[in-house]
């Protein structure tokens, strides 16, 4: 989808919606129903934000969102079609350093996740602190299960991540996978909207009355402003506010650090007696501390694709493109052997300045910072995964804080 004409944009617009992903579409869709006009300032040359399906290796790839987590109550399943349930047909392998997981390995390891996962809900019960400092720490699968619920999920380590904010956002299954990505759905959902790609807005000025964005494109008012842009992007400045936001706001954003989930996708043609959409993992050592996990042959094409997250994400992020896929290659090569991968795509989260992180986490202690930046603010809003409770850090958050943001705008 091209970028539109200004021409051909609304020139006195009901709203202004900063953000062309999951939560600046579904703003534009409730404005449309509600009879507002909006139009949607996307810096970038592409519609989706977060939500990216790259076709580079022959098949639809998603470098971000990549399953609709908690399909029974994620707002997308209602329009997402040729969907698989990836729990009904994955089976996880675990690698040893030498050899595959036995059975009983797995069901310990299997034990131990539980048992995380049952001293989140019983610390719960008293201050917010760091996951880690309720978690079980001595027993032989508590680091791979730390590592593996932290960095490898939440994108940050458990030493960085709210036990309250953790407890709020668990995500059960049904975990979809759509064949076609859940990039191409939203820009199917976007269709006909009034979006203009590359217009980058640099300042907001809702000194009042209403809002005035500037950027290269020029200057833009409405009476509200709705702000789907990552807390990344905020904490770094990347829209200059007149006046500054208030002290409770910069401190949810504080509060809400963008954690790293980087994706390195593989054609491969060799399927090594794995069946398709099988998962790999790798038992956490002294000598592997930081292991990638990787999905085999999804929807049985010649590809897969594995993850990198936290500290060691942002460290190779910061070394490019190139240092991700190298330690990709060896990571999969120190199991499976060198020469068993084709060409690679690998996301760029990380050093993108417009989005400078995968998705937020809050700090421990700052669980109240998604209701903090949800909070009105004269003629500004702001939404995405940051501020919804329950989805967060998912593109079904997304999209239901962006219609949230419009109901509270409308008043009701």
């Amino acid at each position: 989808m091209g970028s539109y004409l200004a021409a051909m944009l609304p020139t006195n617009p009901d709203v202004l919606i900063i953000g062309a992903g999951a939560a600046g579409i579904s703003a534009a869709r409730e404005c449309g129903a509600r009879g507002l006009g909006c139009v949607v300032l996307e810096a970038g040359p592409r519609i989706g934000g977060r939500c990216h399906t790259t076709h580079a290796l022959g098949a639809p790839l998603d470098l971000g969102a990549t399953w609709l987590h908690a399909a029974d109550r994620n707002p997308l399943t209602a329009f997402a079609t040729d969907t698989i349930d990836h729990d009904t047909v994955r089976e996880r392998h675990l690698w040893m350093g030498h050899r595959w997981a036995q059975e009983p390995e797995l069901a310990a390891l299997e034990a131990a996740e539980q048992a995380f996962h049952d001293a989140l809900d019983a610390a719960a019960a008293g201050p917010d602190r760091a996951v880690a400092s309720v978690i079980p720490h001595d027993g032989p699968w508590d680091a791979t299960v730390a590592y593996w619920e932290g960095a490898q999920i939440q994108a940050r380590e458990v030493t960085e991540l709210s036990l309250y904010d953790q407890v709020a956002n668990g995500l059960e299954g049904p975990n979809l996978l759509p064949r076609q990505g859940i990039g191409t759905l939203l820009l199917g959902l976007a269709a006909g909207l009034p979006i203009r790609l590359g217009a980058a807005v640099d300042r907001l000025d809702w000194s009042g009355p209403g809002v005035v964005a500037h950027g290269a494109f020029g200057r833009l008012e409405a009476p509200v402003a709705i702000v789907t842009v990552s807390t990344g992007v905020l904490a770094a400045g990347g829209i200059g506010f007149t006046p500054a936001l208030p002290a409770s706001h910069q401190q949810a954003i504080h509060d809400l650090p963008m954690g790293l989930l980087t994706k390195i996708g593989f054609s491969a043609t060799d399927r090594l007696g794995i069946p398709p959409f099988h998962g790999v993992r790798r038992r956490v050592t002294a000598d592997h501390p930081r292991p990638m996990s990787w999905v085999l042959w999804p929807f049985d094409q010649d590809m897969l694709f594995g993850f990198m997250g936290g500290a060691m994400a942002w460290e190779l992020a910061a070394a490019g493109g190139a240092a991700c896929e190298a330690a990709a290659r060896g990571e999969f090569a120190s199991i499976f052997g060198s020469g068993r991968l084709g060409r690679a795509v690998v996301s760029d989260w990380g050093e993108n300045p417009l989005f400078r992180g995968a998705y937020s986490q809050a700090r421990p202690g700052g669980a109240g910072a998604r209701a903090a930046l949800a909070e009105p603010l004269g003629p500004l809003r702001f939404a995405g995964e940051a501020t919804h409770q329950g989805l967060a850090g998912t593109a079904g958050g997304a999209w239901l804080e962006g219609a949230r943001a419009v109901r509270s705008v409308a008043g009701s």
